[in-house]
């Protein structure tokens, strides 16, 4: 019996690497599809404008209706797969996400485009908390960086392309058609997701519906607030509702972490510094990034002039960089660990954003704009890979759904408080009226996205240093910075 031995250290590895690879491609499309949507729009806005109408207010809830359905739902999907089924959930999400897809582009006017992309919110919420799950649960631990290396490169492909297929679909066909991408995907990765991905849950997992309808009312209240302060006051009476009761309700939500036996949050998950940390840091990283990019794209069209398609490909030395970087980030990250890569990552992000908004006229030149987007690019790059394995790391398994469902609920709340807080800056200083006057309102916008990133990079310090070896004969003493920390 002992002579198996051999064969059974390889066997584990054999039996896992076809799962393992099925699901870094199931959940790495699934989550390209829904980090896609985030920005593909951004590109389309002036020709979505032209078509079906609207003012800053209906451009940024066209975002904004999927980031936030797909925040304040994020956590309840990940506890939703938990109770019912991790694989189940997810094809579910995915059938809601394809359908609201098909909405979208059949949308008559711009009220209809906005309820299906918070449809589109919905089934991505499902969805994509259970993208780290399963894959995490299909990769050995050994191999894990290196495949949310991958994972990660992949969500920047979708950053990436997502400027550069909206404009082109835009230019080329119509807007319709950055919707109807996603259904003949869909309709592929439902089947494969029901064939190919073991199914798990977390058992005696709960729902947390007081919980969930705290969080989704003061968010969306704290957002209502920032997109329309501007258009009816900061004085005003839904604006000032909408802050003080979603303050409220935010702060309920945190209380109920803290006292109810079964929240979807438990709170007592950010007493770990690295947890704290990444999550504060990815919160303002994409508050920064989410609404400098949708200004930055509305101004290569309306004011350097370019075409949709031209448009995107100008942003890709920024949203591109991460397919050529992320993976090498993440395997960095394994043998430096995460904190200095994320850190670093973040600087290079808020510098980027830092000597755009120094530079920006209405007349610059393309040749001043590529060094920000270059370094801006790197910086992107250098924070997606590491922050999902540091995230994992700072978690027992059974937590895993609900931090994955944590960070995402905080990224896509940053998305969505980016671009209501940039856009409220650029409307205070600016507008659509001139070149002029939209350069007015995207420089000082642009600082408060670098302010925002640059703060999340003092905060990844809080992010734990690389985990020493766990059998050493004398620990060396050169090494004074090294925290243990869960790998």
């Amino acid at each position: 019996m002992k002579t198996q031995d051999p064969q059974d250290l390889q066997g584990p590895d054999t039996k896992l690497r076809a799962p393992a690879v099925w699901a870094l491609i199931l959940t790495g499309v699934a989550s390209f599809m829904a980090a896609l949507d985030n920005l593909v729009v951004t590109t389309a806005l002036p020709a979505i404008r032209e078509d079906l109408g609207g003012k800053l207010e209906d451009l940024e809830w066209t975002v904004n209706a999927y980031t936030l359905t797909f925040a304040v739902l994020l956590m309840f999907g990940a506890a939703l797969g938990d109770r019912f089924g991790r694989r189940r959930l997810f094809t579910l999400g995915l059938a809601i996400f394809t359908g609201a897809s098909a909405a979208a582009a059949l949308s008559p006017g711009i009220d209809a485009l906005i309820a299906a992309r918070a449809v589109q919110g919905v089934g991505a919420a499902i969805m994509m908390p259970l993208t780290l799950t399963l894959l995490t649960a299909a990769v050995p631990a050994a191999r894990r960086g290196m495949a949310l290396g991958i994972y990660g490169a992949v969500t920047g492909l979708a950053v990436a392309s997502g400027p550069l297929i909206g404009g082109s679909l835009t230019e080329h066909i119509s807007w319709q058609w950055i919707f109807w991408l996603n259904v003949p995907i869909g309709l592929v990765l439902i089947p494969l997701a029901r064939l190919r991905l073991a199914e798990s849950a977390a058992p005696g997992a709960r729902l947390d519906v007081p919980g969930t309808l705290l969080i989704s009312g003061g968010l969306f209240g704290i957002v209502y607030a920032l997109v329309n302060a501007n258009s009816e006051g900061w004085t005003s009476a839904p604006v000032l509702t909408g802050l003080i009761v979603g303050a409220a309700l935010v702060g309920g939500f945190i209380h109920h972490g803290f006292n109810n036996a079964n929240p979807m949050l438990p709170m007592r998950l950010f007493r770990n510094r690295g947890f704290l940390g990444i999550n504060l840091a990815s919160l303002l990283m994409f508050l920064g990034m989410f609404g400098s990019i949708f200004l930055l794209s509305q101004f290569l069209q309306g004011v350097a002039g370019y075409s949709p398609t031209q448009a995107g490909l100008r942003m890709l030395p920024w949203t591109g960089m991460p397919m050529i970087v992320a993976p090498f980030a993440g395997i960095l990250s394994d043998r430096i660990g995460g904190r200095p890569v994320v850190a670093a990552g973040l600087a290079f992000q808020a510098l980027g954003l830092g000597w755009f908004a120094a530079i920006l006229t209405a007349d610059v030149s393309y040749a001043a704009q590529l060094p920000p987007l270059i370094l801006s690019g790197i910086g992107m790059a250098l924070y997606f890979a590491p922050a999902a394995n540091v995230l994992m790391s700072t978690v027992a398994p059974a937590d895993q759904g609900k931090a994955s469902g944590t960070n995402n609920a905080l990224r896509e709340v940053g998305g969505a408080l980016g671009v209501a807080v940039l856009a409220s800056v650029f409307s205070a200083q600016g507008g659509y009226e001139s070149p002029q006057a939209f350069t007015d309102g995207t420089i000082p916008a642009l600082w408060i996205g670098a302010g925002a990133v640059a703060l999340a990079a003092a905060l990844a310090l809080l992010l734990p240093g690389k985990a020493k070896p766990s059998r050493t004969v004398a620990a060396p003493a050169a090494l004074p910075d090294k925290v243990p920390a869960a790998s």
